[in-house]
């Protein structure tokens, strides 16, 4: 039986931290990120961390920091402070009621899934379900200035071990690039990812991309686009992957039941936490589509629960859980996750695997917020 778990405290930490390297997506352009550390703490003592990962501004997804902030302090650590639990499957009704904000329900439920391998002493790869030791990691690059540059960076990631590279691309900057990099490395794990910035009317245009043997083409069309994701996927022979359309198990459904992937790309915030996410896994299995963990540069708490996701037996390709120091010069967990020949080792150790740098984080706190049960005072519709 499941130990009876009661959160008593919460805190939200917004965290900056500047990325080693700036990142050009084809919609915006970075060089620090802000990411929202949560931290739940049992009756017990114990405690159970979690990431809020969503970009400052809405063009991944209609979720911001700001944003994240507003629901997770007004509405979901209300609804979780002061209730008992013994699965962290039981709060995704006791916040029910809000709509959306998946990534704000993703750091909570982060947190909670933490605190509950922390309450059985298990790992959280094991509590999960996962069945490997490690994980594949792949890694994403952004649009870089110049053709050169973009070869320049693809050699420093092959350098380094990892064996599939994912090219970010955009409108004026696809067919030539990627030329480019298939003919330096032909063997090379390879894929695109447009972040749904493609408008139906370039089906044809995206059809050129079918020559270079890739592994998948991500999200060409916009996500509610999965029509025109179909179209596409019965022109080419290359996999169609969803990221952005796939909030939901019902938009799982409806995207498999048309056709318009071959391969789904599953993130955590995307989907609203490991709950979520772990019955996306066996939704996809089920259905015969490949599945890989995708990621949203996350600080090394979100790093190490995407490591632990993608032990299940079903993340059958390289995943982007690349090591710490691609991303950071120092990380908010030690021992921070680290890639070998591009491998990384799922962790053992309880829980989260590794130890939260508490004095790191402070350093780099720009605001806090701490709840405490007996202070809350519950909106009419949580009581």
């Amino acid at each position: 039986m499941s130990t009876e778990l009661k959160i008593v405290a919460a805190r939200l930490h917004r965290v900056r931290m500047p990325l080693v390297h700036a990142f050009q997506t084809s919609s915006h352009r970075k060089a620090f990120l802000d990411h929202i550390l949560v931290e739940l703490e049992d009756v017990s003592g114990a405690v159970g961390w979690g990431e809020i990962a969503s970009s400052s501004d809405p063009y991944y997804a209609p979720e911001t920091v700001e944003s994240c902030w507003h629901i997770a302090s007004q509405y979901l650590l209300p609804a979780v402070l002061g209730r008992s639990w013994t699965h962290p499957d039981q709060l995704q009704s006791v916040w029910s009621r809000v709509r959306g904000n998946y990534f704000a329900k993703a750091g909570v439920d982060m947190a909670a899934w933490v605190l509950h391998a922390e309450a059985e002493s298990v790992p959280l790869a094991t509590i999960l379900g996962g069945t490997r030791t490690e994980v594949v990691a792949g890694v994403s690059l952004g649009i870089e200035p110049a053709i050169d540059d973009l070869l320049t960076e693809v050699q420093r990631q092959v350098d380094a071990g990892y064996p599939r590279v994912k090219l970010k691309i955009a409108p004026g900057w696809d067919i030539e690039p990627v030329r480019a990099v298939r003919s330096a490395y032909p063997k090379l794990d390879l894929h695109v990812d447009a972040n749904g910035i493609y408008m139906v009317a370039d089906l044809t245009h995206l059809r050129q991309l079918d020559e270079f043997g890739l592994t998948m083409i991500e999200q060409p069309f916009g996500p509610r686009e999965l029509l025109a994701h179909a179209e596409l996927q019965r022109a080419i022979r290359t996999p169609v992957c969803l990221d952005e359309s796939v909030e939901t198990l019902a938009d799982l459904e409806t995207a498999i039941a048309l056709e318009a992937l071959r391969i789904l790309n599953i993130k955590v915030s995307r989907m609203g936490g490991l709950s979520a996410a772990r019955a996306a896994h066996d939704r996809a299995q089920d259905a015969g589509l490949g599945v890989w963990c995708g990621g949203m540069h996350e600080f090394g708490v979100g790093r190490l629960a995407n490591v632990a996701l993608s032990s299940l037996p079903g993340f059958t390709l390289p995943s982007d859980v690349s090591g710490s120091e691609k991303y950071y010069a120092r990380d908010v967990v030690v021992p921070a996750v680290v890639a070998v020949d591009g491998v990384v080792q799922v962790p053992t150790a309880t829980g989260l695997g590794a130890v939260v740098d508490r004095e790191w984080v402070e350093a780099r706190t720009v605001a806090e917020l701490t709840f405490q049960a007996e202070e809350l005072t519950l909106r009419p519709e949580q009581e």
